[in-house]
C-alpha cells in the first residue's frame, strides 16, 4: 500500500514523500521547502524522487503540516451523542483546530497544566485534494486525496467553559495527525475499517467508519458550503463513544501514557503523553 508523508530532512528542511517500508522516497522540490498540500491535486503517482533516506533519518511532521483549515466534526457518532447526554441535531457540530495544535505520530502530546482532564478521541481524518465550493454529494468523494489518522485530544474543562469548543481544542501539542496519508483508491471498503483507540493498550474506542451518523459525502457538501475547500484541507469526522470524560470512573490521559488510533488499512498513530514542564 502507497503511504505518502510529510517529513524533516537530515538538515531539517521540509519535504514530503512516498514511504516504502523503512525507505523514505523524497518527492519534494530541491533547494526550497516542499508542502505535500501543494501536489495534491495533481497525480502523485506521476511524481519522481529526487534521492531516498533511510526512515530513521528523518523527523515525521503531521501529514499535511500546514493545512489551510482543519474542520473537526463534533458528535458524530450515536454512541458518542448518547454518552455526553446531548440530542441528536439536524445537523452537525463543526468546530476549528489550529496546525499547531497538532504533532506528527511518535511525538508527544503535551498535557497542560491547567487541566487534569486531557481526553483521547480517535478519528478519520479526510484529506481533501481538489478543492471547489459548494461541492455537490454525488461529487464529493471526487475531491478527496486521502485519509489519515486524527487524534482529538481534548482539554475538556476548557473545552466547557461555555458553549463553543475552541479553547479545549487549540492547546498546543494537543492533537495527533498521522502517521501518513493513504490515498482513497487504496482503500477499497472504507466503511469496515475500524477506529480503534487504546490507551496504555487498553482498548477504550472501537467502532466502523459507517456507524458515521454523516457520513463523508455529506460532510464535505455541507463544509464546503459554508467555506471553500482547498487541497490540504482536513476533515476530521469525529470520534466514537467511549471517551475518558463519559466512563465511570473518569479515564485521562497522563504523563507516562501511551495512545495509539488505529485505521484498519489506513494505519496506526502513536503518541506518548508527557506533562507540559
Amino acid at each position: 500500500m502507497t503511504r505518502y508523508i510529510s517529513f524533516a530532512r537530515p538538515d531539517g528542511t521540509p519535504s514530503f514523500g512516498r514511504l516504502d517500508g523503512e525507505t523514505v522516497h523524497d518527492l519534494g522540490h530541491p533547494g526550497a521547502p516542499s508542502w505535500l498540500k501543494d501536489v495534491l491535486a495533481g497525480d502523485l503517482g506521476a511524481l519522481a524522487a529526487i534521492g531516498t533516506y533511510p526512515r530513521r533519518a528523518v523527523r515525521l511532521l503531521p501529514v499535511v503540516p500546514n493545512p489551510g483549515k482543519i474542520l473537526c466534526i463534533g458528535l458524530n457518532y450515536a454512541t458518542h451523542v448518547a454518552e455526553t447526554g446531548r440530542e441528536q441535531k439536524e445537523h452537525p457540530a463543526v468546530f476549528t483546530r489550529w496546525a499547531d495544535t497538532l504533532v506528527a505520530d511518535g511525538e508527544p502530546l503535551v498535557r497542560p497544566p491547567e487541566t487534569t482532564r486531557f481526553d483521547y478521541e480517535g478519528e478519520l481524518a479526510v484529506v481533501i485534494g481538489k478543492g471547489g465550493r459548494r461541492i455537490g454529494r454525488d461529487q464529493a468523494m471526487e475531491h478527496v486525496a486521502g485519509y489519515a489518522v486524527f487524534q482529538d485530544g481534548s482539554v475538556r474543562d476548557w473545552q466547557r467553559h461555555n458553549i463553543q469548543f475552541t479553547p479545549g481544542k487549540n492547546f498546543p501539542a494537543t492533537g495527533g495527525f498521522g502517521p501518513a496519508l493513504v490515498t482513497s483508491d487504496e482503500v477499497a471498503d472504507l466503511a469496515s475499517q475500524r477506529v480503534q483507540t487504546r490507551l496504555n493498550g487498553e482498548l477504550v474506542q472501537d467502532q466502523p467508519i459507517s456507524d458515521l451518523i454523516w457520513d463523508i459525502p455529506f460532510l464535505i457538501a455541507y463544509c464546503s458550503t459554508f467555506t471553500p475547500l482547498a487541497p490540504g484541507d482536513v476533515i476530521a469526522t469525529g470520534t466514537p463513544g467511549g471517551v475518558g470524560d463519559k466512563r465511570t470512573p473518569p479515564l485521562y490521559m497522563k504523563g507516562g501514557d501511551r495512545v495509539e488510533v488505529s485505521i484498519g488499512v489506513i494505519g496506526t498513530l502513536t503518541n506518548p503523553v508527557v506533562d507540559e514542564a
